[in-house]
């Protein structure tokens, strides 16, 4: 059988698969701190064991994160906060630490702080407040309150900011960000958030649409491709079976 039916087999299944790669960012075009995915591919040689190797594969590789900030808009809300950079904030994953660039903090009846539902981490695990009647958030993740009667701000905890670059990072079964080496990310003092922002998804409809365009171009290429290569081998098996 001809190697051809493998490589458009192989662009077949890479077209499908950044299908689903784009889909997905679509569908979280308004999620927030989104980090868009793009699809990695690289190309394979069949080796022939003899003469030039024309026929390749697709090698799909781990997909990578988009690091382009995203809109930043003000909210207002005491527990938003939006990361600048390539910062991220940290966030309790099971036994291990994953991270997000969604600043929606939450608290609930006990004070304790969670972003998405996963506990959000300070210098010392996870930030738990006491009671207060203000609550801000300065731009180096300081956390200070103002106690019930009390006139001043205090200091109580700091949010555990990190940097990663994207070759890095990737994301988990949940969607967050983790390092790839499997280790946590070390606290870094250079990462500033801005309080009362919130940063939105950095997909762009726009692009995400022309790549979906062309993937369905290139899999109609593929499926030309497959027909042609299953034409050339029946004319093979009737030229010798004359």
């Amino acid at each position: 059988m001809d190697k051809l039916i493998f490589t458009a087999l192989s662009g077949a299944e890479r077209a499908l698969r950044s299908q689903q790669v784009h889909a997905n960012n679509l569908a979280n075009m308004d999620t927030t701190g989104f980090r868009a995915n793009m699809e990695v591919t690289a190309a394979q040689p069949l080796e022939s064991g003899f003469g030039y190797d024309d026929r390749h594969m697709a090698n799909m590789k781990s997909d990578a994160l988009s690091t382009r900030q995203g809109t930043v808009k003000e909210t207002g809300r005491d527990l938003d906060v939006a990361v600048a950079g390539n910062g991220y904030l940290a966030v309790q994953f099971g036994a291990n630490e994953a991270y997000t660039r969604a600043g929606n903090i939450e608290i609930d009846a006990e004070g304790a702080l969670s972003v998405g539902g996963r506990p959000l981490l300070g210098d010392g695990g996870p930030i738990i407040l006491p009671p207060f009647h203000a609550v801000a958030i300065g731009a180096d993740g300081t956390i200070s309150i103002q106690a019930p009667g009390g006139r001043d701000m205090q200091v109580v905890d700091k949010l555990k900011l990190v940097n990663g670059e994207a070759g890095e990072l990737t994301k988990n079964e949940a969607g967050l960000i983790v390092a790839r080496s499997g280790d946590q990310l070390a606290a870094d003092p250079a990462v500033t958030v801005r309080n009362r922002h919130l940063e939105g998804s950095n997909v762009s409809a726009v692009e995400e649409m022309i790549a979906t365009m062309s993937l369905n171009r290139s899999f109609e290429m593929q499926m030309k491709l497959f027909k042609a290569s299953d034409n050339m081998n029946e004319a093979g098996n009737r030229l010798i079976g004359a």
